[in-house]
């Protein structure tokens, strides 16, 4: 089911596979001359927090998640990563260690990208250069709103936002599928609530309807029912 007119999945999501679509093709050319393609298995490190960093990700196949970690050893998701999506391009921007890390949450297909193809593209392509900077814009936005939604929302909010933004990220149209697979420990970092809080949440989720579960695999069957609970109607959709 579309989410079209019962949430904004775009104030949610990153939009970096905009970024090399339909580019001249010349500019592709320049960026996968000495592009490399790797396998990941689920919880391989892409990049750590504090590296340096020497080139940029593009996820073609699987989930990948960016987060820094507390003094505490405890993990806070920033983002998940789909197909399509680049990551670490930000630390060479801004001419940076990398300010958080990236590991498979599942297995993936990942090509890298040298800093210095990367680079010498983006100083030469107008059309590059204006969707990062568009692309960047947006990811302010984005953050923003997580910013709010860990300072405002309920719990109960929070972990159906969550679902509805993975369930995004994990949809196959093809296999007409929204199986959401991640482990409790990932999905109440994202939430930003305890683990112990999540389960209760997701018990009351499948006794509602909403979902149901097979091991660490989510199924939403009640995506609408989802959003009510986000707090998001349609009145403040028009609004927006």
């Amino acid at each position: 089911m579309s989410l079209s007119g019962i949430f904004p999945i775009d104030q949610w999501n990153f939009k970096s596979q905009s970024i090399l679509k339909s580019i001249p093709s010349e500019d592709h050319d320049r960026l996968c001359v000495n592009m490399t393609v790797e396998s990941y298995n689920k919880g391989d490190v892409i990049f750590k927090e504090g590296a340096v960093p020497s080139g940029i990700f593009y996820i073609q196949k699987g989930i990948v998640k960016k987060y820094k970690v507390d003094r505490d050893g405890r993990e806070q998701i920033i983002y998940v990563a789909g197909s399509t999506e680049l990551i670490g391009y930000h630390a060479i921007l801004a001419e940076d260690r990398y300010p958080d890390s990236a590991t498979a949450i599942e297995d993936c297909i990942i090509a890298f990208i040298p800093k210095e193809d990367f680079l010498e593209v983006l100083h030469n392509s107008v059309i590059l250069s204006q969707r990062l900077l568009k692309n960047m814009s947006h990811e302010y936005a984005v953050l923003t709103n997580n910013i709010a939604v860990f300072t405002q929302r309920t719990a109960r909010e929070r972990v159906a936002i969550t679902l509805i933004v993975l369930r995004e990220k994990y949809k196959n149209e093809e296999a007409n599928e929204d199986t959401i697979n991640i482990s409790r420990s990932d999905l109440s970092n994202m939430a930003g609530i305890a683990k112990e809080n999540l389960v209760r949440i997701l018990k009351e989720f499948k006794t509602l309807g909403i979902l149901y579960t097979e091991g660490r695999k989510i199924m939403i069957t009640d995506i609408r029912m989802l959003a009510e609970i986000s707090s998001y109607s349609n009145k403040s959709l028009k609004l927006r």
